[in-house]
């Protein structure tokens, strides 16, 4: 099948190299044209913009930064929407705020075109071996259609409910991690403080209760004081945006979010916003000077 493939960062790259292994063809776009090199490379057609993407796919994905560049890629000039033919099927990966995909969806219809939100959860490191978790929105019939397509990219796909769903269950994924991510930092750093080697915490916990998959990513990397990015600060500062501006428009309480917004907005002007999440320990080191959670 060919496939058109919009947006191509540190996720977007191994997700389109994956479905050029599975024998798929892609016609991809990004606006830095070195992105769009390196898939090229693996065997990706390119070009020039959305609306030629458009021109030449019946199924199309997106994986963009925020909500307003997956309206300017779909609705703006040389987007989506001016080359689409009715029909077509627009995927967009991104995570961004849940009003947005339905705003989204509804010019969508307008031009015949079908939509799913389809935001993903892994990281690069799952995004690179296939494995991310894929929580979609859409139409169920529209969702079977492509279900064959996101299983190449990820080991669990699944279908949460009418467009705007997809994004609202990966706002709620992103709330958890990063507090995971905070509540494990503030759990390393009294034991630190109280003299016990968080080395042999992280042996003495990870197995009961308080384990998660968020621990046993991250602790290794904090540990380590491996900040490269899987998942950049300044993009879950963007997902808590959102998760924040989605509760007080449908009336629900985020306290606990707030407060881990003000950590990554630290965080941020401290210049560590390009670092992975996991930098969040920087956080509590920050508060007690010279220690390090090591």
């Amino acid at each position: 099948m060919r496939i058109g493939f919009i947006g191509l960062g540190i996720m977007g790259k191994p997700m389109v190299r994956n479905l050029l292994k599975a024998g798929h063809e892609i016609v991809a776009y990004d606006v830095i044209r070195e992105n769009m090199d390196a898939v090229a490379i693996a065997g990706a057609t390119t070009a020039n913009s959305p609306k030629e993407v458009a021109g030449q796919c019946r199924l199309i994905i997106t994986m963009l930064p925020n909500s307003p560049h997956v309206k300017a890629v779909v609705m703006g000039d040389s987007g989506i929407l001016q080359g689409a033919m009715a029909g077509t099927i627009l995927i967009d990966m991104s995570s961004i705020a849940p009003l947005t995909s339905q705003e989204i969806a509804k010019a969508c219809k307008e031009k015949g075109v079908k939509m799913l939100d389809a935001p993903v959860s892994g990281g690069e490191p799952k995004a690179i071996d296939g494995t991310l978790s894929i929580m979609a929105g859409g139409e169920k019939t529209v969702f079977d259609q492509v279900l064959e397509i996101l299983m190449l990219m990820g080991t669990s796909v699944v279908h949460c409910g009418d467009v705007g769903a997809g994004n609202t269950a990966k706002l709620a994924n992103q709330v958890i991690v990063a507090l995971n991510i905070a509540a494990v930092s503030e759990a390393f750093l009294l034991a630190a403080k109280a003299g016990v080697d968080p080395k042999v915490l992280f042996g003495a916990i990870k197995g009961g209760l308080a384990g998660s998959t968020v621990m046993n990513a991250k602790v290794p990397m904090i540990l380590e004081r491996n900040f490269v990015p899987g998942f950049k600060i300044d993009l879950h500062i963007k997902d808590i945006e959102n998760a924040l501006e989605t509760g007080h428009k449908v009336g629900a309480p985020l306290p606990l979010t707030a407060a881990v917004m003000e950590m990554l907005q630290i965080l941020h002007a401290d210049g560590c916003g390009e670092e992975d999440h996991s930098a969040i320990s920087k956080y509590y080191e920050k508060l007690v000077g010279d220690l390090r959670i090591k």
